[in-house]
Formats: C-alpha cells, structure tokens, sequence
C-alpha cells in the first residue's frame, strides 16, 4: 500500500509559508532553552491530541501547519511497541523523518528503536496505520532530502551546529509491499 501523501502532508507546513507568528515560534523552538522544554513534553501532548482528534491533528500540526505522523516502533532493549510523533516529511510515496533530538548530544531512543527494528508502522495526518522500512539516508539522497527538510524547519541548521560527535541522521520511510 503505497504511503498517502495527500492534503495535508504535501501542501501545507514550510517554512516559507508560515505566517509571521509560526515564523517566531519555529525560529525561537530550536534554541536550547526550548529543547529543554519541548524534548521531555512535547511528544506526550502531541500524542494526546493526536488520540482525542482520531489521529487527525496534534497541537505541533494545528500551531504550525506541519506534517505529523505518528510513527510505532519497537523498542531496541525492552521489545515493547513505542509511538513517537514526528514531523514528517513527504518525498514522493515515501517520508522522510530527522533525528535530530532537539539539538542534544545523542540520537533520540526511536532512532535506536528503528536500528534494530526497520519495520515500523506509521499513521499519517488520520489515515491508517501503514507498514515502513526505515533505513537511513547516505550521501547525495542524504544531502538532498536534508535541504528538503530545511524547508519545513529551519531550526535543525541550528542544531547541527549545537551537536558534537554526530551526525543528524536522515530516516526514510519507505512504504512496503504488499
């Protein structure tokens, strides 16, 4: 089943066409003093929301028009299912994710979790729930699909400077076969 890629996920979010008011609120979030905020709270009322609308909204895509999905791994050291939402970025049938952990020293425990375990499940903007194959973007894919992101928040520019000893890593979700 191919991923679904329709209104919301591919019209709406970029950065360009944010009005001024998400401008300041994407610019000033990726700070230090919002990561240290947003990294321990905002996946959990992100996730609430995202239950009381029926997987349509989270507070993240209602303030600032982004792409959310809510991604379902399994965890690398418990083996237990984890649901994460993250901005997610289309790129044809496929969506791409960042690593990025606000700007912090290491990569967030879900990028661990789709190390050990590439199929994942993934729900996008109300739709059902969809079987991925995460794998980690290399080279010029890498490069291009990091400037993509760049496009919806600015904000990671920021936190590869902050972050030392690693590189942010690029995860695509390829959607898998029948």
């Amino acid at each position: 089943m191919p991923v679904e890629t329709r209104d919301p996920m591919s019209k709406n979010g970029r950065y360009r066409a944010a009005n001024p008011l998400q401008r300041f609120v994407i610019r000033n979030g990726a700070s230090v003093a919002a990561g240290r905020i947003l990294a321990p709270t905002q996946r959990h009322v992100d996730a609430l929301i995202f239950r009381i609308s029926k997987g349509r909204r989270t507070l993240t895509s209602m303030a600032l028009g982004w792409p959310i999905v809510l991604l379902t791994t399994v965890g690398a050291r418990s083996g237990l299912s984890r649901t994460v939402p993250l901005l997610g970025l289309p790129d044809g049938n496929r969506i791409v994710v960042i690593a990025s952990n606000y700007g912090r020293a290491g990569n967030p425990s879900w990028y661990h979790n789709l190390r050990a375990h590439p199929r994942v499940s993934m729900a996008v903007a109300g739709g059902p729930s969809q079987q991925v194959l995460a794998r980690e973007a290399e080279g010029s894919e890498r490069e291009r699909l990091w400037q993509l992101a760049l496009q919806y928040y600015p904000g990671w520019a920021d936190y590869e400077q902050r972050v030392t000893g690693r590189r942010i890593p690029v995860i695509v979700l390829d959607p898998e076969a029948d």
